[in-house]
């Protein structure tokens, strides 16, 4: 199977590339294969490559500095997906894209379902959302995966902050009234890969479905896990949001009913505290 993926170097996108089947032909899109910021290109990347699925692993996720460039973010989250899921379309192949749990206000006291109403509360979360409403109007089939708090070896995470600043200070202020799901993108990579084979291989999956690792904590007990596995003497300092002030405000509830998803594609939800094990196993082979 041919699988085309947009994003090269990001968290999902390096482990989709880590974890590519047998019989599977990946081929992975950076920004001088197919430019985010020119929708053309990324259709015309499908229709040249006429792939057996799409799957796209790239976004604008600078969420603070997405308030001052909202017009860019929403040409990469939003124009560009549109763009994609239309081609797609054409040639009657699954999209598969990446969505947030940024597109919930977070002021419900329950796990998020699919089809809770959204109601973003940042310029990231509003261009997200406008991506999700293009793939759905492109008409093909397609599967929406929102998911939260992802962390990977690569790139820049809150695990990867968190072991920086844990070894330069004894004592760290951490958020504890906004609560989520931790979800590693090796995991988010494997339950893309299920998704893509059930979609081409069948015609009743798709839809929107989310992913979070499990179980559900703040950022302040999250990175308390950080620094306990890795063995680092940093005390937290549990802080309220309000005490925290950042330029786009953030959902206080971050949590996902992933039901559906295990329903559907029979994907549980994973335990964000092995895929951190495996993590820092990673970082420090790599140290």
């Amino acid at each position: 199977m041919k699988v085309l993926v947009f994003g090269k170097t990001g968290q999902v996108a390096r482990e989709l590339s880590r974890r590519s089947p047998e019989g599977w032909e990946m081929t992975t899109l950076g920004r001088e294969d197919a430019d985010l910021c020119d929708p053309e290109s990324c259709a015309e990347a499908i229709n040249i490559r006429r792939p057996d699925a799409v799957i796209n692993a790239a976004a604008y996720t600078a969420v603070d500095r997405a308030e001052t460039q909202e017009d860019l973010a929403r040409r990469i989250n939003a124009y560009s997906p549109a763009a994609m899921a239309q081609a797609a379309a054409s040639i009657c192949i699954p999209f598969l894209h990446i969505s947030s749990d940024y597109v919930f206000d977070g002021a419900s006291s329950i796990p998020q379902r699919p089809d809770c109403p959204t109601s973003p509360v940042n310029a990231y979360g509003r261009t997200k959302l406008a991506g999700e409403e293009a793939v759905r109007a492109a008409g093909g089939k397609y599967a929406i995966l929102r998911t939260s708090w992802v962390f990977s070896s690569h790139g820049t995470n809150f695990v990867k902050t968190m072991l920086r600043l844990g070894r330069e200070h004894d004592v760290l202020s951490i958020v504890s009234d906004q609560i989520g799901g931790p979800t590693p993108a090796a995991d988010i990579a494997s339950a893309l890969v299920r998704m893509a084979d059930c979609l081409t291989a069948e015609s009743e999956h798709g839809g929107v479905f989310h992913f979070s690792g499990a179980p559900e904590v703040s950022w302040a007990n999250f990175a308390r896990e950080i620094f306990s596995q890795a063995r680092i003497s940093c005390t937290v300092r549990e802080i309220s949001t309000t005490e925290y002030p950042t330029p786009a405000r953030r959902p206080a509830n971050s949590r996902l009913d992933c039901h559906s998803l295990a329903s559907k594609f029979g994907i549980e939800r994973p335990d964000w505290r092995t895929g951190l094990a495996m993590v820092l196993q990673e970082l420090e082979a790599s140290a």
